[in-house]
């Protein structure tokens, strides 16, 4: 953190909205008045903010969270107006300019789109404005359900190529077990990003007000860590987090990117949270995949499920259901069933055609 020029910053419900009572204004300044302070250093602020629904709810005067999808759009987007005011107006107090800008998670999958969002906010952060970003939960419905903005958070930070994501939440960090039930669990301060140890520490869901937990903070991190960035979970409330992590204080679980920094348009494939469809591949391919660096050939697939074309992102998975790998697809699905379990000079024979001698070129595939 104390090196870190590009950070995203993620907020949690409970916090924005001072557990459902409403944007908390106090907050909200607080965060600013820091972001503003590391911004007039020469860094870079990327604010990942949720509150949206939980706003909204307070302000149609629903104590419950919905379950319907129309209504937690119509909560999304009531919240949204007083969300956005609030980081604006107190920004702009501190002389800092802001935008808004809301993403799905469809955005970061399409290419074309993918790049536009990227030189969007690469360019707000050339002109010095802090980007507020939140997901747009008006008009889609599967991430209300199952997304989260910890993951997105960790999208945004792997598009923008930051170099740190802090995620302020409600708990101090990462415990070794949940401390509401366990008093005396350990305190995770510092780990390795991945580490398969912490998945199983974290708890199960967050706050009635949002829909993340410690598991999808952790999976965030692993994300992130992709991009080289390490990420902090920290309490949100602690007096100047940002700006004493910036100094190199230690607050909060620090978990560092220990994995090789992989190339932006294989970031993008691994981003993918939605998949169009999955080959099965036998062990051999398994070995030639993550031990030689081996391009996919159609030899080594097993079987091919979903409904996939030429170009889309599609997941590598060995015959127990392990994902290996992901990558873009040379051959539609229809096409692949016909080649699999041939080898590459067969092609032309049964296709009538022959694009390229592998199902995924190993410079278009990424290991998970």
């Amino acid at each position: 953190m104390a090196t870190a020029r590009r950070i995203v910053v993620k907020v949690g419900s409970s916090l924005v909205t001072n557990e459902g009572r409403g944007v908390d204004a106090d907050a909200i300044g607080n965060w600013a008045r820091q972001m503003a302070a590391l911004a007039h250093q020469g860094r870079e602020l990327v604010m990942v903010s949720s509150g949206a629904i939980a706003e909204g709810m307070k302000r149609l005067g629903w104590a419950v969270r919905p379950r319907e999808i129309h209504d937690l759009q119509a909560a999304a987007a009531v919240g949204q107006m007083g969300l956005v005011q609030m980081y604006e107006s107190k920004l702009r107090e501190h002389g800092m300019a802001s935008a808004q800008v809301l993403l799905t998670h469809a955005d970061l999958a399409h290419r074309e789109r993918y790049l536009n969002a990227r030189s969007t906010l690469l360019t707000l952060l050339s002109l010095r404005v802090i980007p507020v970003i939140n997901e747009n939960d008006t008009v889609v419905t599967d991430e209300i359900k199952f997304g989260d903005n910890d993951t997105l958070g960790a999208l945004v930070a792997n598009l923008v190529e930051a170099d740190a994501l802090v995620i302020l939440t409600d708990q101090r960090g990462l415990y070794a077990a949940d401390p509401r039930k366990d008093p005396s669990a350990r305190f995770v301060d510092q780990a390795l990003a991945g580490d398969p140890s912490l998945e199983l520490m974290a708890g199960g869901a967050g706050s009635s007000l949002g829909r993340g937990g410690m598991l999808t903070k952790i999976l965030a991190a692993k994300r992130a860590a992709r991009s080289g960035a390490g990420t902090v979970i920290a309490w949100g409330r602690e007096p100047d987090v940002l700006l004493r992590l910036a100094q190199g204080e230690s607050i909060g679980t620090s978990l560092l990117a220990g994995m090789p920094k992989v190339a932006a348009r294989k970031q993008w494939m691994a981003d993918h949270l939605q998949l169009r469809g999955r080959v099965i591949v036998d062990a051999g391919a398994v070995a030639k995949l993550r031990d030689s660096g081996k391009s996919l050939l159609p030899i080594g697939m097993t079987s091919v499920q979903g409904d996939f074309s030429r170009g889309d992102v599609i997941a590598v998975l060995a015959e127990d259901g392990t994902e290996i790998a992901r990558g873009l697809a040379n051959y539609s699905a229809a096409e692949a069933r016909l080649i699999a379990r041939h080898a590459s000079a067969q092609i032309a024979a049964l296709l009538g055609f022959a694009n390229e001698a592998e199902m995924i070129h190993r410079d278009n595939l990424v290991l998970t």
